[in-house]
């Protein structure tokens, strides 16, 4: 992916947080999607989990 287009107001707010935390914006931005992906990950983990003990019986009828 080569660039993000934001609103100005959010690349604002990027720029300005860049700037006090001495990061480059790309830095940011690629840390928060990683955290993002993260927590999608194990929502998405912990989803699979519950519904495979909701459904355990069924799912190991379906193996025999």
């Amino acid at each position: 992916m080569d660039a993000l287009s934001l609103p100005p107001d959010l690349a604002r707010a990027l720029d300005d947080l860049a700037d006090a935390t001495g990061l480059r914006p790309e830095d940011i931005v690629r840390d928060a999607v990683r955290d993002r992906l993260r927590a999608e990950e194990a929502r998405v983990l912990g989803e699979a989990e519950r519904l495979a003990q909701a459904h355990a019986d069924l799912l190991r009828r379906l193996g025999e």
